[in-house]
């Protein structure tokens, strides 16, 4: 009977490979299909960049919102604030934005409307990204990657929304305002504020993805929850130092950047918990 059952396993493992080898393409099949993906993605995020482009006082109202005193978060910290009795207000202050260069303003529109299009094509960009992996995948890895391309995603956003609303507002005013002497005005160009906008935005997008980098790890047992449980403190610190380092020299957002960031360290301790928690269950 077990060498009936033996040769039955052995028959279906052979015919997936057939039905598998069957439908696999040629090295120049696969070009063809990664060339015309390249070009839909090229094509979306064009459309989206020229939306964004045509609708620029919208998109420019949005993006310069940060650089205002009465921005929203200086509001709701305020607020929040208030609720322990505290009469705590944030000066008003103005930064002024100039363009030094004749053509400054209109590539600046371009390249802030083609990054903005990146961004906004970025789930559409994912969904190709998995349909061109899919064939070469088993349904539960199919299920495994959509899962981990929506983690990621959704991940980012969160950075990026973090970024917006608490980074770089509390940098900028500080940096903004930040004098050694009367004498000395401040006047930051449209160019440069537009590319630390766009550098902090990528930044907190890719340290948001830790939980990620942190299942695979786990995964490939490299890292365990017990490692990040001993090592914690020293995480902390570490945290502290990468928060002070993205951030200006101010105690108030030094907070508000280490703790998401402590967060996100005990999510990911969490997730390869569970991992090892399934890798058990599996073992025994």
């Amino acid at each position: 009977m077990e060498k009936i059952l033996k040769k039955k396993n052995r028959k279906k493992r052979n015919r997936r490979r057939k039905n598998k080898n069957d439908g696999m393409m040629t090295f120049g099949g696969h070009l063809e299909v990664l060339r015309r993906m390249l070009f839909r993605i090229i094509i979306v995020v064009l459309i989206i960049s020229a939306v964004v482009f045509y609708f620029k006082d919208k998109t420019f109202e949005l993006l310069l919102a940060p650089s205002e005193w009465n921005f929203t978060t200086y509001r709701y910290i305020e607020r929040f604030m208030h609720l322990f009795g505290s009469n705590f207000h944030f000066n008003e202050f103005h930064v002024n934005l100039i363009a030094t260069e004749l053509s400054s303003q209109f590539m600046t529109h371009i390249t802030t409307a083609l990054y903005l299009g990146l961004l906004g094509a970025s789930p559409y960009i994912l969904i190709e990204l998995f349909h061109f992996i899919t064939p070469a995948l088993y349904e539960n890895e199919k299920k495994y990657s959509l899962r981990v391309s929506i983690t990621i995603y959704l991940l980012f956003v969160v950075g990026v929304l973090m970024s917006y609303f608490i980074l770089f507002p509390i940098s900028f005013r500080f940096l903004g305002t930040y004098s050694v002497s009367d004498v000395v005005e401040s006047n930051i160009t449209l160019k440069s504020y537009i590319s630390t906008f766009t550098t902090l935005t990528l930044v907190m997008g890719l340290v948001f993805q830790l939980p990620v980098i942190a299942f695979f790890l786990g995964k490939l047992g490299i890292v365990t929850s017990e490692m990040m449980k001993r090592y914690r403190k020293y995480a902390i610190l570490m945290i502290m130092i990468v928060a002070a380092i993205i951030t200006p020299p101010d105690v108030m957002t030094l907070i508000l950047v280490t703790i998401p960031l402590y967060l996100l360290y005990e999510i990911s301790r969490i997730v390869i918990k569970r991992i090892e928690k399934k890798k058990k269950k599996h073992s025994n």
